[in-house]
C-alpha cells in the first residue's frame, strides 16, 4: 500500500512517468503521508545545484534551480497559482463563488494570473539568493527543508479542508481525515537532524512556514471559493515553498 502510494504520489507531484496506474492513484488518495515523503528525494534533487555554490556563479545556480525543478514537476501547480490569480481578483458579482469557480476552469490567464505567478517565481528566486549568502552546506538543506515543508502543507490541506466541487481535490480529500495528519507529522521527524547545521530557530521557521501559509490559503479558498480545489492545492505548493525558504533566510540571519 504505501509502495503504491509513493507512486501514485511521484505520478501525481513529477513528471517522471511512474505510478499514473489506478492502483497507485487509489493508494496516494488514501495516503496523504506520502507527499512529505515525496518530498525528501525531490527537495534532493532541486538542491543538488547548491553543492557547487563555491565554484559556480550564483545566478547560473538559481537558473539551474528552476530549470530543474520545473523540469522534474512540471507547471501544474504553477497554472494553480494562475488560476488562483484570476479568481482572486474577482469581485462584486451576486455570486462570487459561483463566478471564481468557473474562473479557475478557465484556461486562459488573466492579468490577476500572470502578476500571481510572477510574483512567486521571483519571490521564490530572491529567497534561493538570500540562502545563497549562507553557506554551500546550509543552502543545500535550506531548499530541501522548504519543499519538504511545501509537500506537507498540501498534505495538511487533504487531510483538514472541505472540497470546493468534485474534481482532482475532492478526490483527494474526501478519502482523507485530520487523524491521516499524525503520519504526517512523523515523517516530518527527519527534519530534526537540519537542527545541528541550521540552527533549532531556522529549522522551526522553515518546516512551520509552509503549514501556516496552507492555513492561511485554506481559511482564504473557505471564504472565497467555498473549499479547497486541486488549484488551491497547487498555490499552496508554490507559495508555502517560497515562503519556507524566506522564513528560513531571516531567522538564521537573525
Amino acid at each position: 500500500m504505501v509502495i503504491s502510494a509513493i507512486r501514485g504520489g511521484i505520478g501525481f507531484l513529477t513528471r517522471v512517468p511512474i505510478g499514473h496506474d489506478k492502483k497507485a492513484w487509489d493508494a496516494f488518495r488514501q495516503t496523504p503521508v506520502a507527499f512529505t515523503v515525496i518530498g525528501y528525494p525531490l527537495g534532493t534533487i532541486v538542491a543538488l545545484p547548491f553543492v557547487f555554490l563555491s565554484i559556480v556563479p550564483v545566478p547560473t545556480l538559481i537558473g539551474v534551480y528552476l530549470l530543474i525543478l520545473i523540469g522534474v514537476t512540471g507547471i501544474t501547480h504553477i497554472d494553480g497559482i494562475a488560476d488562483i490569480g484570476d479568481a482572486a481578483v474577482v469581485h462584486d458579482t451576486d455570486d462570487e463563488h459561483s463566478r471564481r469557480r468557473s474562473v479557475l476552469h478557465d484556461s486562459q490567464v488573466g492579468v490577476g494570473g500572470a502578476l500571481a505567478v510572477t510574483v512567486i517565481v521571483v519571490s521564490l528566486a530572491l529567497g534561493v539568493l538570500g540562502a545563497t549568502r549562507t553557506t554551500p552546506q546550509v543552502t543545500f538543506i535550506l531548499v530541501l527543508t522548504a519543499e519538504v515543508g511545501a509537500k506537507s502543507a498540501m498534505a495538511l490541506l487533504v487531510c483538514t479542508g472541505d472540497a470546493a466541487h468534485d474534481g482532482l481535490g475532492a478526490a483527494l480529500i474526501d478519502e482523507s481525515t485530520p487523524l491521516s495528519l499524525f503520519p504526517v507529522i512523523l515523517a516530518l521527524t527527519p527534519l530534526l537532524l537540519a537542527i545541528p547545521y541550521l540552527g533549532a530557530s531556522p529549522t522551526a521557521a522553515v518546516v512551520l512556514t509552509p503549514l501556516i501559509v496552507a492555513l492561511v490559503i485554506k481559511q482564504w479558498a473557505d471564504n472565497a471559493l467555498g473549499g479547497i480545489s486541486g488549484d488551491v492545492l497547487g498555490a499552496v505548493n508554490e507559495v508555502s515553498r517560497a515562503a519556507a525558504i524566506h522564513a528560513g533566510v531571516v531567522v538564521w540571519m537573525l
